[in-house]
């Protein structure tokens, strides 16, 4: 049995934190032991305790843009010797065969790994455009001969790294859902989206620069002009320390006097119902899309999908057959592909029926799963 100590950078359950559990889970018990490092406490942490998988909270020394003052650099410094010091004490109890890093956010696995010459890989779920001098740092670490292997959730995300060691594209997976009964939904659309007979358009992800809730919103004032019975839904929370992005929607939200048309919800764990209780998915990020989980689950919960055509999201959705591709930044292209699917209820159902024939046949839970595990056996 091999032990693989996985370290990974928050306890939340977006698309890199669902991955991570996805992953532990459904590992071959008789053939690898998982423990998970997480930086702290949160739902993720309750979800692996569940299924009884050891959980260990420490520093896991993430990047981020303002950590180069002279308070967080120290702050840097000594979360570097406690993470060595509680991966030592880990090694104490196990032997460690792989230290796995799910996200380039966290570079403890790649700094132990590097000075005790512990074999490593590195699961990459990020594009870095800016800022740029994190984008050539971490393209320098990818290619270092310390990562024994490299994985992208990608084709986009493998292209614009480009590593020249040992690397492979594995997209993301994801279970099929229990589905839910009619009065079901009916119950969910009425107490938690707040709407009975209105055409639920849903953006569900962080709230933040880059997702698009701002872009959707402008498109959505348009629509509501000449559709009167249609609601917008967005599902998700900021990140930490960027609660503007929320007060900033909110404001808009009532310029446009679209408090009754407009719903937000917070990060919510029963995700699978919410989607099966919505009608339409847009995925309108701004930027590329490393992959785009939310994507795919939408596809599982057979609902149409509206995404930008760049990034990842143009592995996942297939024009005219799970939905809509749509030119990145550009509301007219997004209000004419939103339309379709309002006035369209064949085309919607047709949409998502082949969108959940996509997502069982690609993003299977088992395909993902076993890629993964013949890297860990064969490395």
């Amino acid at each position: 049995m091999k032990n693989i100590l996985f370290i990974h950078q928050s306890a939340e359950l977006y698309g890199s934190d669902k991955t991570l559990l996805y992953l532990v889970v459904n590992l071959d018990k008789n053939k690898f032991y998982p423990i998970v490092i997480l930086p702290n406490d949160g739902p993720l942490k309750k979800e692996l305790e569940k299924e009884n998988i050891k959980v260990i909270i420490t520093p896991v020394l993430k990047l981020h843009r303002k950590m180069f003052t002279p308070s967080n650099l120290l702050q840097f410094i000594n979360d570097f010797f406690k993470g060595i010091k509680t991966i030592k004490s880990i090694k104490k109890q196990h032997k460690i065969d792989f230290i796995y890093s799910n996200t380039l956010a966290v570079l403890l696995g790649f700094f132990y790994c590097f000075f005790h010459k512990t074999k490593h890989i590195w699961h990459v779920h990020e594009i870095i455009e800016s800022p740029k001098i994190f984008a050539k740092l971490f393209r320098l670490l990818l290619n270092n001969s310390t990562n024994t292997f490299v994985i992208h959730n990608s084709i986009a995300t493998s292209n614009f790294w480009n590593c020249k060691g040992k690397n492979v594209v594995i997209w993301n997976g994801i279970d099929t859902f229990p589905e839910l009964k009619n009065e079901e939904k009916d119950t969910i659309r009425r107490i938690i989206l707040n709407t009975d007979s209105e055409l639920v358009l849903a953006l569900v992800g962080r709230i933040s620069r880059w997702k698009g809730q701002m872009l959707l919103l402008e498109v959505f004032n348009e629509l509501i002009q000449t559709h009167q019975n249609i609601k917008l839904v967005y599902i998700g929370s900021t990140p930490p320390n960027q609660e503007h992005f929320l007060s900033s929607l909110n404001d808009k939200i009532g310029e446009y006097n679209l408090i009754k048309k407009v719903e937000i919800i917070p990060f919510q764990e029963n995700i699978n119902q919410l989607w099966q209780s919505i009608d339409v998915a847009i995925v309108p990020s701004t930027e590329p899309e490393p992959f785009g989980m939310v994507a795919i689950e939408a596809m599982m919960a057979q609902k149409p999908v509206v995404a930008a055509n760049h990034g990842g999201l143009t592995e996942i959705v297939v024009n005219n057959q799970t939905g809509f591709l749509v030119e990145p930044n550009n509301k007219t292209a997004l209000k004419e592909a939103l339309e379709k699917l309002i006035y369209n209820p064949e085309l919607r159902k047709t949409f998502g029926e082949q969108g959940y024939q996509r997502a069982v046949e690609s993003f299977s839970i088992q395909n993902y799963v076993t890629k993964i595990e013949d890297i860990l056996e064969n490395n």
